[in-house]
């Protein structure tokens, strides 16, 4: 995996999450105003920070929770048509408007979360690397 410098990320709170922890993460302004904030929240600042300071750009974009396909698609960085045939095949739940068909981000996120995790896996197991394996002839 990339590091925090170089990788896209999408940040979503769920209700949950919306939470600030007294005595937890908080900015603090240049006048002294402490601003408590959610663990996810200050986890993206800290990205943000990392990528900044590496320097790099950074693009921060709000995304509704509910999104056309094709901008769910453009948010996790995967060709429109691949995520609509997974849409399709039924791998992530959607409804139908009168002329857009509409995903959850958190739905999608979920399914490129998983997704990666079976590549990582699959590429782990045709590569050989095994972090249980010491390199030892069984």
């Amino acid at each position: 995996m990339a590091g925090p410098t170089t990788d896209a990320r999408i940040y979503l709170l769920d209700a949950d999450e919306r939470h600030v922890v007294p005595g937890g993460p908080a900015i603090v302004g240049p006048d002294g105003v402490r601003e408590e904030l959610p663990p996810l929240v200050f986890e993206a600042i800290q990205h943000v920070v990392a990528a900044m300071r590496a320097g790099r750009g950074v693009k921060i974009s709000p995304l509704r929770p509910e999104l056309p396909i094709d901008q769910a698609a453009d948010a996790i960085a995967v060709r429109r048509d691949v995520l609509r045939k997974h849409v399709a095949a039924g791998e992530i739940p959607f409804r139908s408007s009168e002329y857009v068909d509409w995903v959850q981000l958190a739905d999608v996120i979920n399914w490129d979360s998983e997704r990666r995790r079976t590549r990582r896996a699959a590429l782990d197991e045709l590569l050989g690397d095994d972090p249980e394996d010491d390199g030892q002839p069984s």
